[in-house]
């Protein structure tokens, strides 16, 4: 016996229109929350290395900071990374992660070789990119919900 074509069940395939705005949206929160716990560790460090010339645990905190720093950066290539490819958002901000990345390294050289010299103005600069990328990413998310 047939079923009636009224009486057949109708499974017309579901789809989600905001599925990608959601995963972008969670891709660029995560891109963000990175930057800004690469932008904190930067900013302990240059607090550790004041601590480090004044007080005797000083160069513990400023080694353990760098280790935190450095996985920071790496967190932030990977969010980047994510943001872009499954995300669909854009490219640029590898760059940067990759860029931050790679000054992180030549700092931690610098830092095992004692070379304080470099390794201090480096310090400093990574410390105004890292914030100039969070602000510009931080305004740009402002701007998306605004407009």
């Amino acid at each position: 016996m047939a079923i009636p074509s009224s009486a057949a069940p109708t499974t017309a395939p579901t789809t989600t229109p905001t599925a990608a705005p959601t995963t972008r949206r969670r891709g660029v929160t995560f891109l963000r929350v990175a930057l800004a716990l690469q932008t904190l560790a930067v900013l302990f460090q240059a607090t550790t290395a004041g601590l480090l010339l004044s007080t005797s645990y000083g160069e513990t905190l400023h080694s353990v900071g760098a280790r935190v720093m450095y996985g920071a950066s790496m967190l932030y290539l990977l969010a980047a990374i994510l943001a872009w490819r499954p995300g669909g958002g854009p490219a640029r901000p590898i760059g940067y992660a990759a860029g931050f990345l790679a000054l992180a390294s030549v700092q931690v050289v610098l830092g095992v070789a004692r070379q304080s010299a470099p390794h201090v103005p480096l310090g400093v600069l990574m410390f105004g990119l890292s914030l100039l990328d969070l602000g510009r990413g931080l305004s740009a998310g402002a701007g998306a919900r605004r407009g």
